[in-house]
């Protein structure tokens, strides 16, 4: 198990990597506040996984972790922000896929590259998506509601939370992998959906798990998989997509953090024992379970800019077929 001491003896750079005048702030690192950019408003799922990692960086680090939203344009103005910081560890970014990967190949003209823009360094769980219909559907499985899709084109619909977002993806990429034309209804969000959804006007739903489990444990809505590649801790009698025969339908609103392009490699690689040991504290893992999150795979720090790059190619042909890019 990781201690205090462990974390806080972790080799740091050498000086003469550093600029003259640098070394010796770097030496002590963090001897000030740290900021970690979050590109969202206040109380969604990323201040839900970041504010209690934060407060337990505090602990081990000995420095305040200020959470700093910075909302606006799909979260590009964070991402934006944050890749202007300079790469000293004084301020980071909590990102998912949407303002990272999805975005750019959906708008031109972004100030940031996933490429190059920024240093990772730890991927800190995901949100899985649900597929789900109304508690009184005559579909009561996925394979059920691929069928139904195969025999009438578009007759089958599914809300989201908007175009572009991941549960919009999802959906499209289930419809691939299932040889069906689903209709989209994009939504201004989750509540929309599901209100279409419970109200008759939309067969089906892709959307955030966390925002409709409370419909799904009174049985107004039936969830037939989550997209996880394990199930949800908080539904674990909703299958994930590859239980129910879709092996390939496998996605995630990850949670990774990151600091400016140039970050220290030492200064990373303590933020990235220093996550890794909070995530496994039982009290931590409980309140993201409850809170729908799943784990994520397990990706090595120097592997992560590799893993995002892959992330990005995958979605790709799937945004192609979305009309979102």
């Amino acid at each position: 198990m990781t201690t205090r001491r462990s974390l806080l003896s972790l080799p740091l750079l050498a000086a003469p990597a550093l600029a003259p005048g640098l070394a010796s702030a770097q030496a002590a690192w963090p001897n000030r506040p740290v900021r970690i950019i979050i590109p969202f408003t206040p109380g969604g799922a990323s201040d839900l996984i970041m504010r209690p990692v934060a407060e337990r960086l505090e602990r081990l680090l000995g420095q305040p972790f200020v959470i700093d939203n910075r909302a606006g344009g799909g979260g590009a103005v964070g991402l934006t922000a944050a890749a202007n910081e300079r790469p000293d560890g004084y301020s980071l970014l909590l990102t998912t896929p949407g303002p990272l990967i999805l975005l750019p190949q959906m708008q031109t003209g972004l100030a940031y590259s996933a490429a190059r823009s920024f240093s990772y360094i730890a991927l800190m769980g995901g949100a899985p998506i649900l597929c789900a219909v109304a508690g009184n559907s005559p579909i009561r499985s996925l394979q059920d509601y691929a069928a139904a899709a195969r025999r009438a084109p578009e007759a089958v619909s599914f809300g989201s939370s908007g175009i572009g977002s991941m549960g919009h993806l999802t959906g499209v990429l289930f419809g691939i992998q299932a040889g069906a034309q689903l209709l989209h209804a994009p939504f201004r969000g989750a509540p929309e959906a599901q209100q279409a959804v419970l109200g008759g006007t939309t067969t089906s739903l892709w959307d955030t798990a966390a925002a409709n489990v409370g419909a799904v444990r009174s049985g107004t809505l039936r969830g037939l998989c989550v997209s996880s590649p394990e199930r949800a801790a908080i539904l674990p009698d909703v299958p994930t997509a590859r239980e129910a025969g879709f092996a390939n339908v496998v996605s995630l609103n990850w949670f990774m953090l990151c600091g400016p392009a140039g970050l220290p490699a030492a200064i990373s690689a303590r933020l990235a024992e220093a996550v890794r040991a909070i995530l496994a504290e039982p009290g931590i893992r409980e309140r993201l379970d409850q809170a729908a999150f799943v784990r994520t795979e397990e990706v090595a720090q120097e592997r992560l800019a590799a893993w995002v790059e892959a992330e990005q190619t995958r979605w790709t042909p799937v945004i192609r077929a979305s009309g979102a890019g």
